[in-house]
């Protein structure tokens, strides 16, 4: 049985897309985050939400859709959490 990902580790993915998958610099569709981070639309509108509302990812309007980037508070914050998770994995904990 698979694991289950805590919602840092979601956070963590949506940020990653939109800093490292996109090939369009107008940002990442919603159903193309949906698809990488394999979640439900509901789940992952109200966290495309808090973080536009936190500053760490911004969100623009393109071709008719709302489009979503990371921003440099998300640039950051992404940084951070990719240290403290690989400190912690060296700690053979889970986050």
């Amino acid at each position: 049985m698979g694991e289950y990902r805590t919602q840092m580790k979601i956070i963590g993915d949506i940020l990653s897309t939109t800093q490292d998958d996109l090939q369009d610099e107008n940002g990442a569709t919603v159903t193309y985050l949906i698809r990488k981070a394999n979640i439900s639309h509901s789940r992952i509108s109200t966290i495309l939400k808090t973080l536009v509302s936190q500053g760490l990812l911004e969100r623009g309007d393109s071709q008719g859709s709302n489009r979503y980037k990371i921003s440099q508070s998300g640039r950051e914050f992404l940084q951070a959490y990719k240290s403290f998770t690989k400190f912690a994995d060296n700690f053979g904990l889970n986050i």
